[in-house]
């Protein structure tokens, strides 16, 4: 896996860049740069180095591990699946991979058990297969990786921003226009590293593409086209300029009426569409999901109200 720091990625830490460029831990992409699994313009370098413009950052793929998240017997939603892939709509409330809190009931639990654990290692034995991610209460497509030339295949085309992602959501406020861009820097939070900001100084490059589908009276339906795909990019922006996502219990509003109303347990946003290279045959394909009962009944009921 090979990566070339551009204006964006200069001044930022190896350990950091990996973590988010190759959807690695933050500790897992430490492991490797101790193990001298990974090279800076050829040269081995600490986890603390600062990449310079156009260093050239090479990773070793580590040979794959007996995996150890538990398969368990969870229903989920198999959109397609071949040899090399699988493509699921997730469910809001699931977590995607075991973590601190969440060692078991996850999207991989459940995969481990219908794959029988053919999952891609690249990503070792906690997140096999786990390409990108869409937060817990966040629904819709995910793609998973079964080999790890397709696992490859599928993280070059993001880093490469070449994947087709929209999604739904519900926006608080009035929009004055049909459509717009969002196109602010996202970085940590300079004061909840947990959290996600704006962050001009620091910030990665990030942009969103929003249609507003339709208004209502203080709220409105928008589709989201993702250009870059940072953390919790979409509800950050939206937050930014003043029209957060309904439900965002991190990015929201305080005492959302929108989820006193509809009894909401996250936000309403939900990948709709992912489109991309199939690793196998190069064919371009694309897949859908429908709004979930959850979402769709509020629209529904939004609609009727004007």
């Amino acid at each position: 896996m090979n990566f070339v720091c551009d204006e964006t990625s200069a001044g930022i830490r190896l350990d950091v860049f990996l973590s988010e460029q190759a959807d690695l831990t933050r500790s897992a992409a430490q492991k490797l740069i101790e193990n001298g699994d990974v090279t800076v313009s050829g040269e081995q370098v600490n986890k603390n180095y600062k990449l310079r413009l156009r260093d050239e950052i090479a990773v070793a793929l580590p040979e794959a591990k007996e995996l150890t998240a538990q398969p368990e017997n969870i229903p989920v939603e198999i959109v397609y699946e071949d040899d090399s892939l699988l493509v699921v709509n997730k469910e809001q409330g699931m977590v995607v991979h075991p973590a601190a809190g969440h060692d078991s009931g996850t999207l991989v639990n459940a995969l481990l058990y219908h794959a029988k654990g053919r999952l891609s290692a690249i990503n070792g034995v906690i997140r096999p297969g786990i390409v990108h991610r869409i937060d817990k209460d966040t629904s819709g497509i995910l793609v998973v990786a079964k080999t790890n030339q397709a696992h490859l295949s599928l993280a070059e085309q993001i880093k490469e921003h070449s994947v087709s992602r929209e999604y739904f959501c519900i926006a608080h406020g009035t929009f004055k226009e049909d459509s717009f861009t969002v196109d602010k820097p996202i970085g940590r939070h300079p004061k909840d590293r947990k959290k996600m900001a704006v962050v001009a100084s620091s910030g990665r490059n990030a942009v969103t593409h929003v249609t507003v589908v339709r208004q209502f009276s203080r709220c409105a339906l928008l589709r989201c086209r993702l250009e870059t795909g940072r953390t919790h990019q979409i509800r950050v922006h939206l937050s930014s300029i003043g029209h957060p996502v309904a439900g965002d219990p991190v990015y929201g509003v305080k005492n959302d009426p929108l989820t006193k109303k509809y009894a909401l347990t996250g936000q309403l946003l939900h990948a709709a569409l992912l489109g991309f290279l199939h690793p196998e045959t190069n064919e371009y394909v694309e897949f859908s999901a429908p709004l979930p009962k959850h979402f769709q009944q509020v629209v529904d009921d939004l609609e009727r109200k004007g």
